[in-house]
């Protein structure tokens, strides 16, 4: 794996911020644009998310500027990539944040990065599960997650612009488990619950499916929320061509409901989220029916969990965030266990 280190900082050094201020001046067609302020913003344990403030004859802009963490994690996606998603996510309807402008060299800021528009809101997962002073309408919200879903999910292989995905699996949720555990043997880890986990889900796997496009981080915290409303989805690094339902059970797992089980994603109603779903022609499946894709979710969870922890193991990049991450698989092993002990 190619991996390119570079200092966090680097968009704060001047002759960086000349170049970025020289290129955002001629893709945005802005003459005389000057960079008023860099920010980096919170999250992101993939990808890096700056907020830059511009100034020209047209006036006072901001703009999103994403790029690569300082290691690359192997399952994410490139930045041309990501781009080449969001386009595609205009044309289907769902709300993202509008790609203005990709950048696929390293001599601008030193890695290849992409600008959409700055989208104001929040996607803090904690607040907005516990605050309902920001989401004052979860039936609502939880509405919308559901149509920009199904929206999603409408966009069927082939693609011209998305030919650099992964080429479409007869049996892509099968290839999802044995890829987890690809995973877990690439960094040689041994954790006899997981794979338990991924063998239940191997054997119980569905044959012939049909794919689609699926984001594959779908959940509270990867999208952000103006004035108790969906205002973008984010993170597409993931996404690729699998089962639907692959999303739908990433987002009402229980590892994703930040401690309210009894909300879809923890931010609202499982009915007004499938509702949602339906408005827009998507199939949504009975609740009982998201079990299998809800332990999918756990054990996934869990290799990313291993594989974050990894990052910091291997010296490559120092940080308690990530060593913290990998105390999580124990909690959804033992999940992952109760539910195939379940579904047995």
């Amino acid at each position: 794996m190619d991996i390119f280190l570079v200092r966090m900082d680097l968009i704060e050094i001047p002759e960086i911020a000349d170049r970025l201020a020289h290129w955002l001046a001629v893709v945005l067609h802005r003459p005389g644009l000057r960079i008023t302020s860099t920010r980096r913003l919170t999250g992101g344990a993939i990808q890096q998310n700056w907020k830059v403030e511009t100034i020209d004859l047209i006036g006072e802009s901001a703009w999103l500027l994403r790029t690569d963490a300082d290691v690359l994690v192997s399952a994410s996606g490139s930045r041309a990539g990501e781009y080449a998603l969001l386009k595609a996510m205009v044309k289907a309807g769902v709300k993202v944040a509008t790609p203005r402008a990709l950048c696929d060299s390293r001599e601008v800021i030193g890695r290849p990065f992409f600008i959409t528009d700055f989208v104001p809101g929040l996607a803090t997962a904690y607040r907005l599960v516990r605050d309902d002073s920001l989401v004052p309408d979860r039936e609502a919200l939880t509405f919308e997650l559901g149509q920009n879903l199904a929206r999603l999910h409408r966009v069927l292989p082939p693609v011209a612009e998305l030919d650099f995905l992964a080429p479409v699996e007869s049996r892509p949720t099968l290839a999802q488990v044995l890829l987890q555990r690809a995973h877990l043997d690439e960094i040689g880890v041994a954790d006899p619950a997981l794979e338990w986990g991924l063998r239940w889900l191997e054997l119980n796997a569905p044959g012939k499916e049909r794919a689609h496009l699926v984001h594959r981080d779908f959940r509270t915290g990867n999208y952000m929320v103006h004035e108790g409303r969906l205002a973008a989805l984010l993170d597409w690094e993931f996404a690729g061509w699998g089962n639907p339902l692959e999303d739908m059970g990433w987002f009402t797992a229980k590892c994703w409901c930040f401690g309210r089980p009894d909300r879809a994603g923890g931010v609202g109603p499982l009915a007004s989220f499938l509702a949602g779903y339906r408005d827009e022609g998507g199939e949504a499946p009975l609740p009982e029916e998201l079990r299998y894709w809800q332990m999918l979710a756990q054990a996934r969870w869990a290799v990313i969990a291993h594989l974050q922890a990894h990052r910091h193991h291997s010296g490559k990049e120092r940080s308690l965030e990530l060593l913290l991450t990998g105390r999580i698989p124990s909690q959804l092993n033992l999940e992952l266990l109760t539910a195939g002990g379940r579904a047995s």
